[in-house]
């Protein structure tokens, strides 16, 4: 029998998805300005919030005010994105095809998809959760959004809240287009996502977080998309003449991509590979040693502290696996390790993500294992290759491995740090993400909550804007097979 709780928490959920039901065919037909100026409304209010925002997200999440400040400035940034996408147009990929002799008139763009339930992230406070990437997408694309804060910071995700709903007001934004929900309970996720009204979920989290969301969507009578971004060990590839020419530098830059912001970023560089030498023993040493020397701090919440610390000792516990220099004895603290090839392949918890400052060298014995070794792990947000000229001359599989593996190959460089830009994917292969083909980061996210839809024999009157003969949006439509912004 559920209990009385239970039903208060269903109650809550039924009544949210229910009016975001009610909100959604009339914020779809909303006028793109009035979508533009609502998101760039919410970005206003959140910067108002001055220090107050800075200082909450500073007490629940142990991050600094620069970070706090800096992430912030996305998120307002990504909000001011996505309006200026709403104002140009050209998103929904308008396509028109005039009658001909053996063809009908056919028009197709976009629309939205319907409500869509957002799960805030615990390591991004503010980019990844009540007003992030997520939600400004989603009503971006004419979306109702319906959040459920995370448990780890709940005061800040109400702050943020009470800004949309003060930026709702001032742009008479039809109610129910955003709600918020604060529930600490499994069964209020399920319940979100298991409702007739939602029409797609968008979550940034842990594997196990994200398939049981993808599961119980599958389970519905009329299975929706979650678009789970499930985060990686992010591969990054450190190659004999790269290590012979620059290693030490290299060092440097891993070890300071290892330990930023503690590791708790979902691009963390996890594992590392290369072809056992002397040259990459003596890089172990000094990578080692610049991990020992970062500082310790505190990490997000103690959930995730725990894991960590349960997870490094199951790690450094496994068979030939050999801590580099000596570890902080604070908790948590930064750590490298090496594994030799044939231990690793022998071992798949090892291709496991350990989230925090933590990254795993694998000492390949040849080329080939190598290629082995990479090509045995699962989908990646990113691979990361450091080499010269000759070493992708000598291994160019390599490079079609992980174009098959990532969302983003980076050479030369840490993958820490996502752009928020369109020519930036941040997805992959499964289990990177529950669906490749999508980006949770830039203007091209908006996909995600967008299906397309022809009009067949429509009359212009009965089109929307996009769509009609007479380009009143101004924007880039694709008419029989040409591109252009003219009038049919």
């Amino acid at each position: 029998m559920p209990t009385n709780e239970t039903m208060t928490i269903l109650q809550k959920v039924n009544e949210a998805m229910n009016c975001a039901g009610a909100a959604a065919p009339v914020w779809s037909q909303t006028a793109p300005e009035l979508r533009a100026r609502f998101l760039e409304t919410i970005a206003a209010e959140m910067e108002a919030l001055a220090s107050d925002l800075i200082q909450t997200a500073i007490q629940e999440t142990n991050l600094d005010e620069a970070r706090l400040n800096g992430e912030r400035m996305r998120t307002t940034g990504q909000l001011r994105m996505y309006a200026a996408m709403l104002r140009e147009g050209s998103w929904v990929e308008a396509a028109i095809d005039t009658a001909l002799e053996a063809r009908p008139d056919l028009r197709k763009m976009y629309t939205a998809l319907g409500p869509v339930v957002v799960f805030g992230a615990s390591n991004f406070p503010l980019a990844y959760s009540t007003a992030g990437g997520d939600t400004a997408s989603a009503l971006a694309a004419g979306c109702p959004v319906v959040v459920k804060a995370h448990p780890a910071h709940p005061r800040t995700s109400l702050l943020v809240a009470g800004a949309i709903d003060r930026a709702a007001a001032a742009c008479n934004v039809p109610e129910g287009v955003f709600q918020h929900i604060e529930d600490e309970g499994f069964e209020t996720g399920k319940a979100l996502v298991v409702h007739p009204q939602t029409r797609a979920v968008g979550f940034t989290g842990s594997l196990s977080g994200g398939m049981a969301l993808h599961g119980y969507a599958q389970q519905r009578p009329d299975p929706i998309p979650v678009f789970a971004e499930m985060g990686s060990v992010n591969p990054m590839l450190v190659l004999p003449e790269a290590v012979s020419k620059r290693g030490e530098a290299i060092a440097q830059a891993c070890a300071g991509s290892i330990t930023l912001g503690m590791g708790q970023f979902c691009t963390n560089p996890g594992l590392m590979l290369g072809i056992d030498c002397r040259g990459l023993r003596h890089f172990i040493e000094v990578l080692g040693q610049h991990i020992t020397q970062s500082k310790s701090a505190p990490m997000l919440h103690p959930g995730i502290q725990q894991s960590y610390t349960e997870k490094l000792s199951k790690t450094l516990g496994s068979k030939g696996v050999f801590l580099a220099g000596q570890a902080d004895a604070a908790a948590p603290s930064a750590a490298v390790a090496w594994v030799s090839g044939d231990d690793f392949l022998q071992n798949p918890h090892l291709h496991e993500e350990v989230f925090g400052p933590f990254s795993l060298m694998v000492l390949c014995k040849d080329a080939a294992q190598l290629a082995q070794a990479l090509d045995a792990l699962g989908g990646q947000l990113t691979c990361s290759l450091w080499a010269e000229p000759e070493d992708l001359q000598a291994m160019p599989e390599l490079l079609d491995i992980t174009r098959r593996k990532a969302g983003r190959i980076v050479l030369n460089g840490v993958p820490t740090g996502v752009a928020v830009a369109p020519a930036m994917t941040h997805g992959g292969p499964f289990p990177a993400s529950t669906d490749s083909r999508f980006t949770a980061v830039g203007i091209h996210a908006v996909r995600r909550w967008v299906r397309p839809v022809s009009f067949q024999n429509f009359t212009d009157d009965l089109l929307p804007d996009e769509l009609k003969n007479n380009n009143v949006r101004g924007i880039w439509r694709l008419v029989n097979n040409a591109w252009t912004r003219d009038d049919i």
